[in-house]
């Protein structure tokens, strides 16, 4: 059997590069962190496409100390010959030419990830300066661009026995808000690759801070499961199986603990699909089936059939599919559509999973006694749902006593402070804009809910008053078109009770209500530390920014802030609610895995992994999801 070649024959051109810089969001989801990272990723999911070809083993990504990023790889390296419609390199069509590459060519890649072609074009469309080199067929060849446009002409600059691409691009300031890289956000991506790619090594390094790190994992998926559940308590080892159909690979790893959360992840090529799709939706059916099945033939369910939330309580899954032909919505492929693929997933789960069942009982048996205590507290919960909705009914229009409403009754003009104190609410009221600003008083810290069941959470005053405040219910029952706020703010004191108070919050919200998060509902309020009086009053927001401000100054009369309930409702509101004055943080989830890992850590019983997580970020002294 003879390998099928890769040349620029398998280079083809579906249209040219025009309107990338004019629209870039369009191609990489932002110009802001988001999308400058997206470059990064386009680069390194051409490698890895390489690796799923099996000519690839080892990337390394490179932070210069100019700006620039190198990524480079020990693949078979981009074509450089003539293409036979351009006349021109084909690693020159690849990078100049949008929707060009050889992920259209089907004997090229038999899988990829970058399936639209766009990625190392949109690249270099967005990059001031890129500079490719190419380790191929003995030689080594480079070639410069700038802003999409080629720059010089593929040179010949030696001899090599190496194979391989390297690609340094340095981002455009004219399209992008920020051109500082992240090291964690890019740790955590690539972690997740070397996880779904079980021996692909990926070396990271910052040459400007002098990290280096390097990601392996030859366990693959089963690793990846441990990974997210070190911090919690696991009630088996993690179920792992693989099956192949009409070239289509699923490979899975299932893990339940004693958590009240179910986390399932999607990967389709090794791309993250958040928003989930066929696969993931073919895994739910499949296990609830199973479970309820086998819990039924044994005699160990014996009041009716489980609910799908039932049989996902504590459940923390990795489906990865790897496809020859994926359909995402969009650039930045979040969605699966394959239809197809939510048969394969089902029909693979219920054989592979009703095998393991069938030859491990012990560890049926406790999945199912999980799930079954899962549905009698979802039943206790019910209940309590429908108790916190006939106590509010008593109240004016169903809403909790405490809450200050405002006029405005527009959702997308409307804010709600959750402010911890009865102090500070009362100031807050007196200082807010009535007609847009409701103010909902905590009296104290809310029930940590990482470590309580939901019959306990929903049995909270604090917690239902604030469910029925912001007005979408929680978990099956939550629907994001009866939000009556579009901003809710947490506003808390700048001091360590605040601080946990406004963590305590962040879970709940994570853990109940995560689509407020990722459609960006929730804002914590940034109230000042400092008043520094001299001829006029500044506000400062950081130690930092105190010294700063002092070595301008010199001496002043400095005035610390300990509670929000220290300052007048005029100081409240123009510096900590006034719209167009006041400092606010978006509370954004970058990663979802990354961030329930943390919550689990920190809100959790691992007494060691939240030590060991305060001594290395200390220094940055504020909790960014």
């Amino acid at each position: 059997m003879t390998e099928n070649k890769y040349d620029a024959s398998n280079i083809r051109v579906l249209e040219g590069l025009e309107g990338v810089r004019k629209r870039p969001a369009m191609y990489i989801g932002s110009t802001g962190k988001t999308g400058l990272h997206h470059l990064i990723y386009e680069v390194v999911d051409n490698s890895v496409d390489e690796a799923l070809a099996g000519h690839c083993k080892k990337i390394i990504v490179s932070l210069n100390k100019d700006g620039s990023v190198t990524i480079e790889d020990d693949g078979r390296g981009i074509p450089v010959d003539k293409h036979p419609l351009h006349k021109i390199p084909a690693v020159e069509v690849a990078l100049t030419k949008l929707h060009a590459g050889g992920k259209f060519d089907k004997d090229s890649y038999k899988i990829s990830g970058g399936l639209h072609g766009v990625g190392i074009s949109v690249v270099n469309a967005l990059s001031k300066k890129l500079v490719v080199e190419i380790k191929r067929d003995g030689k080594i060849h480079s070639q410069e661009y700038s802003r999409g446009k080629t720059k010089t002409k593929l040179k010949l600059l030696g001899k090599t026995k190496d194979t391989g691409t390297i690609v340094t691009f340095w981002p455009d300031e004219e399209i992008f808000s920020t051109l500082d890289f992240d090291y964690k956000i890019l740790e955590t991506r690539f972690r997740e690759i070397t996880f779904l790619n079980a021996g692909l090594k990926i070396l990271l390094e910052d040459k400007i801070s002098n990290k280096k790190v390097e990601f392996f994992a030859s366990g693959g998926l089963i690793e990846f499961v441990k990974w997210i559940n070190k911090s919690k308590e696991v009630i088996h080892k993690p179920i792992y199986f693989k099956r192949e159909t009409n070239g289509t690979i699923i490979d899975i790893a299932i893990q339940y603990s004693k958590s009240y959360q179910d986390n399932i992840f999607g990967f389709v090529n090794t791309i993250n699909t958040i928003e989930g799709g066929t696969h993931i939706s073919g895994f739910k059916t499949a296990l609830t089936r199973v479970i309820n099945d086998y819990g039924k033939s044994k005699g160990t369910l014996k009041n009716g059939n489980l609910s799908g939330d039932d049989a996902r309580e504590g459940l923390t899954a990795i489906i990865s599919v790897k496809i020859p032909d994926p359909q995402f919505e969009g650039q930045t492929k979040t969605k699966l559509g394959n239809s197809e693929i939510k048969g394969f997933v089902d029909s693979a789960v219920t054989s592979a999973l009703s095998e393991f069942f069938e030859e491990n009982p012990t560890t049926a048996n406790k999945i199912v006694s999980k799930v079954a205590d899962a549905a009698k507290a979802r039943l206790a919960a019910k209940k309590a749902k429908e108790l916190v909705r006939r106590k509010n009914a008593f109240s004016l229009g169903g809403l909790p006593g405490k809450l200050s409403d405002c006029s405005n009754k527009k959702s997308e003009d409307t804010e709600l402070y959750i402010v911890e104190g009865l102090s500070a609410a009362g100031t807050a009221k007196d200082a807010r804009n009535k007609e847009i600003q409701a103010i909902l008083p905590l009296r104290g810290k809310i029930l940590n809910v990482e470590k309580a069941n939901p019959v306990k959470a929903l049995s909270s005053e604090e917690i239902t008053n604030m469910i029925t405040a912001i007005g979408t219910g929680v978990g099956e029952q939550f629907d994001i078109q009866r939000l009556r706020y579009n901003r809710i703010v947490i506003m808390c004191d700048a001091d360590i009770d605040g601080e946990h108070i406004k963590t305590l919050l962040l879970t709940f919200f994570f853990r109940f209500m995560p689509e407020l998060i990722k459609q960006g509902h929730i804002y914590v309020a940034m109230p000042p530390l400092y008043r520094v009086r001299k001829k006029k009053d500044h506000y400062v927001y950081s130690d930092d920014e105190l010294k700063k401000l002092s070595e301008k100054l010199g001496t002043t009369n400095i005035t610390r802030f300990k509670g929000l309930g220290e300052m007048s409702s005029s100081q409240l509101w123009n510096t900590t609610m006034n719209p167009k004055t006041r400092k606010i943080k978006k509370i954004y989830i970058e990663d979802a895995i990354e961030a329930d890992r943390i919550f689990s850590m920190l809100m959790g019983d691992d007494v060691q992994g939240r030590k060991d997580f305060i001594s290395e970020n200390a220094k940055e002294a504020e909790l960014d999801v």
